[in-house]
């Protein structure tokens, strides 16, 4: 029996057998005063809010927004997923689908585990998920260790488990699970740290998360549980009959959903803006889907409209095409752009190579991989946030926190060269050619000694390269003697964490010699400061 399978075991063994969690006593998915409840009440209160501000749900008054200079100057973050689905921590974050889709992994080990679908389900977690060890201030001491400016734990996932304290939804964690609102807990001890801090919600994607559990004989269809699995409307791809969507259309086109879900999504969104005044809001893929465009544009006036109110500046990162050039922030999912760009923008993606929840024997990136992604990131004019998950007692595990403790070092050194920079003229030069996308980090290995990435502040320049060369020697093309790039001549350059360096500009580039006690280990960064 393997390490990983011998641990699920026990974890099973621990929850135990027969399901101890009972619904809501009024739990339903669509109650008769709807709108006359807490859903009502939240959109009354953003149409007011709506009204009473400059900005109006259209992208073209919605462009006058701009990317906080908080958000450009902080560069790293760490984003957060976490909830019911650490429990079994099968795989990946999305087990609360997969173990009720038949012929997935994660059905059939949930079945030889935990039982049937229809005695055991995803709601069976939620009393494991304890957070007993859960120490808001321990996370934000190690999120600073690592150098990051901003943290963002996931609100709500797909799972419609809300990891804060919401009135729209007794299935939250201050009355489950946990019983306590780790999402305050988190905002305030970051906030006391001069931290800046943001939430996520997947929300979206919950209209058809759990349709594959209807079937056949799950609690997906109990009705008693309707307030969690919710619609769990079909997922019906282009080409499918009755969807009248040929092969190759866009898939956010799936089942568009209801006016009731809509409106429930924009409750529950503006609710987190009021209660948690999030400096960032981050929004998973679906609501690219086209139904979701209106809605897009009152929360987003809502949002910038109550920021300035209440004296913070906001930004909206979002993937996909959902929102018009200029009216949020862009953000990558697990890959990079190739070339730079002149509006911010950011790649998220997670510590791990598997997964963004936690998940038993996990696989972690490097230290220094992740470096190497934050520099060429940030010489683009992008931000990196990196997801951990941490598991279902509220521990950290160790392996990520080995890894943020190394990225940590590196950036008390040399961050001088990516907090509060801009980028250059260019963004860099080398052999390695980055495939751009989301979902292209696989592809984005094997950097070599000639790329190097550039960064600037007042009237330093940073040249940042991913490797050292072999014989000591870097050789920068792009600061050839004569280039055009340079306003003034090379006065000094200066070897971050080390001291000065031998250099000299011949026509074919730039040559600093390395001191041999300089580290391999990571990327170096020279400052180079000019004649005045």
């Amino acid at each position: 029996m393997n390490r990983a399978l011998k641990n699920l075991l026990l974890c099973a063994a621990a929850i135990g057998g027969t399901p101890a969690i009972a619904a809501p006593a009024t739990d339903t998915l669509y109650p008769m005063d709807f709108k006359a409840g807490p859903v009502g009440r939240q959109l009354q209160k953003v149409d007011r809010g709506i009204a009473d501000g400059p900005f109006r749900p259209d992208w073209e008054s919605l462009k006058a927004i701009r990317v906080p200079e908080w958000f450009r100057d902080a560069k790293f973050g760490i984003f957060l997923h976490w909830g019911p689905y650490s429990v079994p921590g099968f795989l990946t974050e999305w087990y609360s689908r997969n173990m009720y889709e038949p012929g997935n992994v994660a059905y059939t080990y949930h079945r030889n585990v935990f039982g049937p679908q229809s005695t055991f389900g995803y709601k069976d977690f939620i009393p494991k998920f304890t957070a007993e060890k859960f120490d808001a201030a321990q996370w934000i001491a190690l999120f600073q260790d690592a150098g990051a400016r901003y943290v963002m734990p996931v609100a709500e996932h797909c799972d419609g488990f809300a990891m804060y304290d919401s009135d729209m939804t007794d299935w939250n964690e201050v009355k489950m699970g946990p019983k306590q609102d780790t999402a305050a807990a988190l905002m305030k001890a970051s906030r006391a740290k001069g931290m800046h801090f943001g939430l996520s919600s997947h929300r979206a994607e919950h209209w058809w998360w759990y349709g594959v559990g209807r079937g056949y004989d799950s609690d997906v269809s109990n009705p008693r549980y309707a307030g969690l699995y919710g619609p769990a409307a079909p997922m019906r791809l282009p080409g499918d009959p009755g969807t009248g969507m040929p092969n190759g259309a866009h898939l956010e086109n799936w089942n568009p959903p209801s006016k009731q879900f809509l409106d429930d999504w924009l409750a529950r969104t503006t609710e987190i803006i009021d209660k948690y005044n999030p400096e960032i809001l981050y929004l998973d893929w679906w609501t690219s889907a086209p139904a979701f465009e209106p809605y897009l544009q009152r929360m987003a006036a809502y949002y910038y409209n109550a920021a300035r109110k209440k004296g913070y500046s906001p930004s909206i990162a979002y993937k996909g095409a959902q929102f018009a050039p200029g009216t949020a922030l862009f953000d990558v999912e697990r890959g990079k752009l190739d070339e730079l760009r002149l509006e911010p923008w950011q790649t998220d993606t997670s510590i791990s190579t598997k997964s963004w929840g936690y998940i038993q024997d996990d696989d972690y990136k490097t230290p220094k991989s992740l470096v190497q992604d934050l520099v060429d990131i940030v010489s683009k004019n992008g931000n990196l946030m990196l997801n951990v998950g941490p598991g279902p007692d509220g521990t950290i595990p160790d392996g990520a926190q080995a890894v943020l403790r190394g990225i940590g070092a590196w950036m008390k050194v040399n961050g001088e060269a990516i907090y509060g920079t801009r980028p250059w003229k260019y963004f860099g030069e080398g052999p390695t050619a980055i495939v751009a996308g989301e979902k292209t980090e696989a592809a984005n290995r094997g950097w070599k000694s000639d790329d190097i990435r550039f960064t600037t502040k007042g009237a330093m320049l940073y040249a940042i390269a991913m490797e050292r060369p072999a014989d000591g020697v870097v050789r920068i093309r792009t600061l050839y003697a004569g280039t055009p790039y340079l306003d003034h001549k090379i006065a000094r350059i200066t070897l971050l964490g080390s001291g000065p360096v031998t250099w000299r500009q011949t026509d074919k580039g730039l040559e600093a010699s390395l001191p041999a006690t300089a580290s391999a280990g990571m990327p170096y960064v020279l400052r180079i400061g000019f004649e005045s």
